[in-house]
């Protein structure tokens, strides 16, 4: 049975890799040769343009692709009261690639007295009559490595405590007011959290000094602050990624280590769990999902152009079957096509087709 509410059977996480319009208005922006208007000229055709492909391609759940943003997260942070962007001594490494060397830190306060992105999604709600989505980083995402110090400042918050309860604060503020302007589909993207299922990660965080075990605790902590008062129509759902730019990656292993906080501890409706390679595990942590909520299934991959044998898919759906039931299933690629701006390395006519076979597949498995 199709679903009315979100998640959707068949769903997406929400970048897309940008239009070859998109780039070149950003690259005159940069050098300066265009005003920000015109840059929002160009951005907001372009928008209108992936809006209707992602109708076309028969999706309920309609974005923005985060078009008018560079990075899957530091766009956000920058917005919030209390925090700076910053040019690191380099980038993070992935698996043979390094990202720009930019990074965001909490520097005062933090705090929400509104937002650029709020406009963002009220245009996405103005040209769509399907569900527009908001995505916006996991509040793991400004401390990054578990509550690593020298991402918070010290002068500001002398005891660690008091900064996560303001993030959770913050964080409440800002989804009252995307609720506020008539967002009734968010996603948070976790990243930090995920890592944790990756032994050489656990072991680099230990070394540090950080509790791997404690960490998925504070973080439940604060997005469960962050979701208190959520009125009742609007869902919250949680991507989890072990890293997506340019169609590589940062960690591997499977959810078991988090399971049981992640699915059982954190209040959200719902979870876009990757699953497109074996760096993700089997699906036996998905034991500790309520009943209540709902997994997306992230089989299809966003990282290369082949399509995924439909049979093969259906296989993997009747085996997460077996450990909830298929009500609490949908489908989805495991992440989104362009986690920063320069996007994986496929075609704009290969992703759509990925897109386009979610689609097919969950109309098949679920009618």
């Amino acid at each position: 049975m199709q679903r009315k509410t979100p998640p959707f059977r068949a769903d997406h996480v929400g970048s897309i890799l940008r239009t070859g319009a998109i780039k070149e208005a950003r690259e005159k922006r940069a050098r300066g040769e265009i005003g920000p208007a015109e840059l929002k000229a160009v951005e907001d055709r372009e928008i209108e343009q992936i809006i209707r492909k992602q109708e076309e391609v028969g999706l309920q759940s309609i974005t923005d692709g985060e078009f008018r943003r560079a990075w899957w997260h530091l766009d956000f942070l920058e917005g919030l009261q209390g925090t700076e962007g910053y040019e690191m001594s380099g980038g993070v490494q992935f698996h043979g690639v390094k990202t720009k060397p930019r990074g965001v830190r909490t520097v005062g306060k933090l705090g929400f007295n509104g937002h650029p992105m709020l406009e963002h999604f009220k245009f996405v709600q103005a040209h769509t009559k399907r569900t527009p989505k908001m995505t916006i980083p996991s509040p793991s995402a400004l401390y990054a490595r578990a509550a690593a110090r020298e991402a918070v400042s010290a002068q500001a918050y002398p005891d660690i405590e008091e900064f996560f309860s303001d993030l959770g604060k913050t964080y409440r503020a800002a989804i009252r007011a995307f609720y506020e302007a008539g967002c009734r589909y968010l996603q948070l993207d976790e990243v930090f959290l995920v890592l944790l299922c990756d032994p050489e990660y656990r072991k680099g965080v230990a070394a540090r000094g950080d509790d791997p075990d404690r960490i998925p605790q504070i973080e439940a902590g604060v997005i469960n602050a962050a979701l208190e008062g959520l009125p009742a129509d609007m869902t919250v759902t949680m991507h989890l990624c072990r890293g997506n730019f340019r169609s590589t990656f940062v960690g591997s292993g499977g959810y078991e280590p988090i399971a049981e906080v992640l699915l059982n501890g954190i209040n959200v409706h719902g979870y876009f769990m990757e699953y497109d390679t074996e760096r993700a595990g089997g699906f036996e942590p998905l034991r500790f999902l309520p009943k209540q909520k709902s997994v997306v299934l992230g089989l299809i991959t966003s990282k290369f152009p082949q399509l995924e044998p439909k049979d093969e898919i259906k296989r993997r759906i009747d085996a997460a079957a077996k450990v909830v039931q298929l009500e609490q299933l949908c489908l989805s690629p495991q992440c989104g096509f362009a986690s920063t701006e320069e996007g994986n390395l496929l075609t704009e006519e290969e992703q759509w087709a990925k897109l386009r076979h979610v689609v097919e597949i969950a109309n098949e498995v679920w009618g």
